[in-house]
């Protein structure tokens, strides 16, 4: 099991960015959360197996259609043993 955690900057509130990462998320099987920050960044963690996490990733490096990406910061961790997927 892999574990990352993701910021992802940009407009990135507002235009369902965290319903469609959560979709996907559990279409895929990873394990984690998404939030939105207060500085207007969106924040997750994913946990699972490598393959899924980045392509999880990978999704948050553009996200939905409506979103804009300008940075996204990823940082592996420990695994924690999550089960399923919230939209905090």
């Amino acid at each position: 099991m892999e574990r990352a955690r993701v910021v992802v900057r940009g407009r990135v509130q507002g235009v369902t960015f965290r319903a469609s990462c959560a979709q996907e998320a559990r279409s895929r099987g990873v394990a984690g959360w998404v939030a939105n920050r207060p500085d207007g960044s969106v924040e997750a963690v994913f946990e699972g197996p490598p393959d899924d996490v980045a392509a999880m990733v990978a999704w948050c490096r553009s996200g939905p259609p409506a979103a804009r990406v300008e940075g996204v910061d990823v940082v592996g961790e420990d695994a924690q043993g999550e089960q399923g997927f919230e939209d905090r």
